[in-house]
């Protein structure tokens, strides 16, 4: 699948002129991180959700979709590991919506904020004149905790691959009620040295390729070592499933072996993370079937210029 939004995201790079003092992270990262003096700094995410892409009014409750589109934002700050601190929301309703629909939208939106004491402090709202779907918009702000925001482009050859909880299958359901893995995240980041990080919302073929492309690396990982979910075992190809499909919100990150050791001896956590893979220096994604054969890995996930996602 054409990865169109990594190579317009590219471009927008290339043409920034941003310095690296006052922006020491910019685009192509889950956040932006903004200088605003020698020890203070904020980091800046946003994200967009429509109406029959990234949920379905007909199937979902105006409060899920409130949930969703803050809990996506929560993910970014768990991506890079900082501590959520405030958003604002803008929605563009449907002809004949109101306050009836604005305070069902709410009670989602603060619902997801209230797990991370991240307050919603102001927004937008607009009405469409016509028979155009609920659109809904969150800008979030987050700060460091302490260790530096784990960003994408760290990834060292030797690496090990290790994702949280278990990927595929997730649009069934799980992505109207998934929680944040704001709190994993942060403790991770503290047990142990990362050296890249991001959140699977696209995808584990696709944000591992992100990760591959930021740090200039390769990756290989076992088909038998992914942990497929029980959702995604009920699908026509489960393997499928869990490296394409998206929307988990697990943490998919790289460390040292070294490193790797030292988390898993400390780790008690209810949720699992799992060892898929290793960083390699052949600059290209590959994945190792359970019949030993190696095979070239294509980013597959979704691709947010060509849209179309099942929901």
């Amino acid at each position: 699948m054409s990865q169109a939004e990594d190579e317009i995201t590219a471009w927008f790079a290339q043409q920034s002129k941003l310095s690296k003092a006052d922006f020491p992270i910019g685009i192509g990262d889950d956040m932006a991180r903004i200088q605003l003096g020698p020890d203070s700094s904020v980091l800046v995410t946003t994200d967009m959700l429509l109406d029959g892409v990234h949920f379905d009014l007909q199937k979902a409750t105006l409060e899920q979709v409130g949930y969703k589109a803050m809990a996506v934002s929560l993910s970014d700050c768990a991506a890079m590991a900082t501590v959520p601190v405030a958003a604002v929301v803008s929605v563009a309703l449907p002809k004949g919506y109101g306050q009836k629909e604005l305070k069902q939208l709410h009670t989602g939106i603060t619902a997801a904020g209230d797990k991370f004491d991240c307050a919603l402090v102001g927004g937008d709202i607009t009405c469409w004149s016509g028979g155009k779907p609920l659109a809904i918009s969150v800008a979030m702000l987050s700060r460091v905790a302490g260790n530096s925001p784990v960003k994408r482009s760290g990834a060292k050859v030797g690496d090990s691959i290790c994702v949280t909880g278990s990927l595929g299958g997730a649009v069934r359901r799980k992505h109207l009620e998934f929680e944040p893995k704001v709190k994993e995240a942060i403790r991770i980041a503290q047990m142990a040295a990362l050296n890249s990080m991001i959140d699977i919302s696209d995808g584990l073929s696709s944000d591992l390729n992100r990760i591959c492309k930021a740090s200039q690396v390769g990756a290989i990982i076992a088909a038998d070592k992914i942990p497929v979910s029980g959702e995604a075992k009920k699908s026509e190809n489960p393997l499928s499933s869990a490296l394409n499909v998206g929307e988990d919100f697990e943490l998919l990150f790289t460390l040292s072996q070294d490193e790797y050791d030292k988390l898993l001896e400390k780790w008690a956590w209810q949720i699992p993370i799992t060892r898929i893979g290793e960083i390699t220096n052949s600059k290209k994604m590959q994945i190792k079937m359970p019949d030993g054969q190696i095979k070239d890995l294509q980013p597959g996930g979704y691709d947010h210029l060509k849209g179309g996602r099942e929901l």
